[in-house]
This record gives C-alpha cells, structure tokens and sequence, in this order.
C-alpha cells in the first residue's frame, strides 16, 4: 500500500529510502506491505501509523501501478514503500522483480507526520517533482496527483467564437482545469486562431489546454500539450511533443492503452464506458471491463463515454484518474 498525504497548500509528504536498500537514495511516497486478510483501507491505516505517527480517516483509490525491474533483487533486503503491495505474479521472468503499488489517496487524517524509522520526510507540489529522483514505478504517481479528476472536452460550435470562449470561462469558473479542444471540422487556420483565444482564456485561470490535432499541424500554435487520436498513436514510434507538456491520447483497447504506456504518455481516455449519442454503434465496456483494462496499465485513465459528474464515484471506484466528457462538463449558456 502507498499513502498520498497532502497538507493544506497541496503539496505531498515525499519520505527518504535509505541508502542500502533497493533504490536506495531515492525520495518515495510513503507506505507497506499488506498483511493477510486486511483490507486495502486497514493496511494502509496500520502502515502510516507505524511510518509516520498519523491516524488516516479515510482514503480513496488513486491508481495502480504494474511495473517491473530488470534488476536483479537483493535477497537478504527486506522490501521497502517502493514494494508496498507487491505480491507475486505468474511470470516467466528470469530476473529482476515485479511490484505493484496500490496507492490510495489519505483525505482525512490527525496528527503530524514524522519520520519514526529515522527517514527523511519533505513536502513538495506535484508540478515540482523530480520523476528522476523517484523510483520508476513511482512516476505514474507523480503523473496522477498532477491531473485533475475531471477532463472537459470542447463540444459545438467552435465557428461561434464568442459563445464558444463564453462556455469555456464558464466551465473554469466551475472549477474545470483540463482542457481538450477538439473542433475537428476547422481548417487548420481557423484552429489555430481558436486554440490561441482558448490559450489566453485557460493560462489566466491556470487550467491547461490539451490541442486534439496531429501534432505537425499545430507547430508553434500555443498550448499546454497534445492529445491525439488512437490512429495517430498507433502510427507513433516516440513520444511527440516538448518534454514538460501534457501528452495522451484516446483509446478503445488494450492494445492501444499499451502503446501509450510504451511511448511513456502522461495519461490516456478509454472508451466507451456507457452508450454515447456520438457513437450509438458502439459496444460499451461498462465499469467492470473498464477496471478490467486500465489494472495492468501504469497511467492515469480517464473514463469516458456518457458519463458526467454524478459518475466520477464510480470511476474512481473502477481504476479511473476521473471521468473525460463533452456533454457532461460542456455548460449550456
């Protein structure tokens, strides 16, 4: 189990790994071993009582994370918060070891975290991690606690510039702070011109506007990253973009979820979770083969397809980052 602790500024309880240990050196978030028969709720009460001297109140899934080290182990080394959770997984693995962290998010709790194992303890804003002074199976982490929960897409009708602008502001007036532009019927120039007023709108409420375009038709248009479409991912051999923005894309199947993951995207929308009056053909996963295909990939996920607000208990629920959605989130004026 891995615990995110938050203060009241947002930023994260990080703790130090000792030195002689596997990934030793590194700064982790905190956390354990499950022990039989407890719930992921009481292994992580129990773990961050023991770690840090805290009572957790409550706590919700946040993401779950596969990933293996090629590394070989250190049998005499007791595993440690980056292990929290790992158990063993049919594999035909020669070497290294396999861990999966199931990381929940601490919303409630009393006391002052302190470092009763001697460890050091820091508290950073996510957009300030360092994913290369993390363990690599921590970094899928880092990438969820910077995303929001909801993920608004842009619906009709982008040619209505300033009832299109309006319906922006509003939806960040509420408290929307990722946006994905798609007006997939503009030319170029006429998205670009859009997509620049979006910006400015998105920049001075610092929400994040993501271009849905192929990224070689938005060079130089002004952005906080790129979404693409599951066509353009799959024709990908590396990550597009600039290394600080916000890469991801839409996906329907494992295959797809697994390329994003391999090119090392920040997250990635998979759908259709629920019938959609957009694609009325297609055969939706529901919640449970909506968990059952975002467990083995380490990235956000966000659920998507007619899903709105009232939804995101349930997304969460299921392995999701948060709910994506045009009619859900897009405000009517």
């Amino acid at each position: 189990m891995v615990g995110v602790i938050a203060d009241d500024a947002g930023r994260i309880l990080v703790s130090r790994r000792p030195d002689h240990v596997h990934q030793g050196g590194l700064w982790e978030f905190p956390g354990g071993k499950l022990e039989p028969a407890e719930s992921p709720e009481q292994g992580l009460a129990r773990e961050l009582e023991e770690e840090l001297g805290i009572q957790v109140r409550t706590s919700r899934p946040l993401i779950r994370v596969h990933h293996h080290y090629a590394d070989p182990p250190t049998p005499l080394l007791m595993p440690s918060a980056v292990e929290a959770s790992a158990s063993p997984v049919p594999t035909p693995l020669a070497s290294g070891r396999h861990v999966l962290l199931d990381v929940r998010r601490v919303e409630a709790y009393s006391g002052t975290p302190e470092g009763r194992e001697g460890q050091p303890l820091d508290w950073l804003e996510p957009d300030a991690m360092d994913p290369s002074v993390f363990p690599a199976a921590d970094r899928p982490i880092i990438n969820a606690l910077r995303l929001p929960s909801l993920f608004m897409i842009t619906g009709d009708d982008p040619r209505r510039t300033e009832e299109f602008l309006e319906r922006v502001e509003h939806a960040l007036d509420q408290g929307i702070r990722l946006v994905q532009l798609r007006a997939h019927d503009l030319d170029d120039h006429a998205y670009h011109r859009l997509a620049s007023a979006v910006y400015a709108v998105c920049d001075t409420r610092r929400a994040r506007l993501l271009l849905n375009r192929e990224p070689r038709q938005v060079a130089g248009v002004p952005r906080h990253g790129l979404h693409l479409t599951a066509w353009t991912l799959m024709n990908l051999t590396e990550r597009p973009g600039q290394p600080h923005e916000l890469v991801g894309a839409s996906c329907h199947d494992a295959a797809q979820l697994e390329q994003a993951a391999r090119l090392g995207f920040d997250y990635a929308l998979l759908s259709p979770v629920q019938p959609t009056a957009t694609h009325p053909d297609a055969l939706p996963l529901g919640w449970q083969g909506f968990a059952d295909r975002v467990e083995p990939i380490p990235l956000p996920i966000y659920a998507l397809g007619g899903l709105g607000p009232t939804d995101l208990p349930d997304a969460i629920a299921h392995g999701a980052q948060g709910i994506a959605a045009i009619r859900g989130l897009w405000p009517d004026i």
